[in-house]
């Protein structure tokens, strides 16, 4: 029986897929695993017996990924769930920053108590008067699972589309419109495009990548969309690149002090993943990678380890051990299982940055007197028996 802990409000139909041999937990010091969207978890005390938290989302800036790591705990995140409710609300953004929607909106409501507001509209709406998005210019910085269903929704919205990723994917780039240019360089980006949308994660390396420097090479009166992080953006450049015309409107869904007053921004109050379907979706799949890291020990998806999938065990055993990445650790593991008399019928190691993952099937029963010695071996963060 596994037991398990929701930091949040996890969906229903996400839970549902949890079998009868879980159990949900009245406090995370009982839990094998936990649950969380937006919960803080950098100041919490880990329980020693945790062995995986899943995000039900993406981002994991709320979750200290490297300590989990040291303790043997296997962090997943679910990419490309919410992908579709991002899209929409990226292509609701372009829309609304194009036609001055929220303006003639607000415009509407103040003036309800006009007796003649039929014929006051007509002489008003001029000053909500847009442009369309067909045949303009849209860059995006990010071809991820959000990144590339806007970049196709675009297309079919008549928008010449430029795409940069450095790091895209085999199957991200099969999955997008042959019309899409893939530039080489993100200042092509800064330099052509009329609306420019960002969709990377935030790192190091891509904090205030919006700089003052790259606003300076933007068209004048461009769009700027940020539906992915407020870091992503020199906030305070940008503040005074919107005061100036420089930037026609910033469309975003971070609500902070220094941008909310700023003129011509449209903020949403971070709706992105925010629909019915997307926290199915981000709950199922957290679910999904729960058991079958608890079952079977695979692992799908892992922001602090490698990903390793051998399918489930037809040998006698299986043991998976979470360890640095460093020399001498397999032949120290098969070292004691030969002294212990065990066979191996499959092996499997891989690393990702400082930390290891290796999975090992057997063809007898492994005893606790053997597990106690791998768990022992300098270096080893984890070892446990899957079957």
């Amino acid at each position: 029986m596994f037991k398990y802990f929701c930091l949040n409000n996890i969906s229903k139909r996400g839970l549902d897929h949890f079998s009868p041999y879980y159990q949900e937990a009245e406090d995370i010091n009982d839990a094998d695993a936990v649950l969380v969207r937006s919960a803080k978890m950098h100041d919490m005390e880990l329980p020693d017996q945790l062995l995986a938290i899943a995000r039900a989302g993406a981002g994991v800036n709320n979750i200290p990924l490297d300590r989990c790591a040291e303790k043997g705990i296997v962090v997943f995140n679910t990419p490309g769930a919410n992908a579709n409710a991002v899209k929409e609300l990226v292509i609701a953004g372009l829309l609304m920053a194009s036609r001055d929607i929220t303006g003639g909106v607000a415009w509407v409501k103040q003036n309800a108590s006009d007796p003649d507001i039929a014929k006051s509209v007509e002489k008003a709406k001029k000053q909500f008067a847009g442009c369309e998005i067909s045949g303009k210019k849209l860059g995006i910085i990010g071809l991820g699972a959000i990144g590339q269903m806007v970049a196709n929704a675009a297309t079919h919205l008549g928008m010449e589309v430029y795409g940069y990723d450095p790091y895209i994917s085999v199957d991200a780039a099969w999955n997008l419109s042959r019309s899409i240019h893939h530039i080489q360089d993100v200042t092509d980006i800064y330099e052509k495009c009329d609306y420019i949308t960002i969709h990377v994660p935030a790192m190091d390396s891509t904090k205030g990548m919006i700089s003052r420097e790259a606003i300076g090479m933007m068209k004048p009166g461009v769009v700027l969309l940020n539906y992915a992080r407020d870091i992503l953006v020199d906030e305070e450049a940008l503040v005074e690149a919107l005061k100036a015309g420089k930037v026609k409107k910033y469309m975003t869904d971070f609500a902070n002090p220094t941008i909310i007053s700023a003129p011509n921004v449209v903020i949403t109050p971070h709706l992105g993943a925010s629909t019915e379907e997307a926290e199915d979706n981000c709950a199922m799949m957290a679910v999904r990678e729960l058991r079958d890291y608890l079952e079977n020990g695979n692992i799908s998806h892992s922001v602090n380890y490698p990903n390793m999938n051998n399918g489930k065990c037809t040998d006698a055993s299986r043991i998976t051990i979470c360890h640095k990445n460093q020399a001498d650790m397999i032949r120290q593991f098969a070292r004691i299982l030969s002294d212990s008399g065990m066979n191996i019928t499959n092996m499997s190691n891989k690393s990702k940055g400082e930390f290891a993952y290796t999975m090992i099937d057997l063809s007898t029963e492994i005893s606790q007197a053997t597990m106690t010695k791998i768990n022992s071996v300098e270096g080893v963060y984890r070892a446990r028996i899957i079957k």
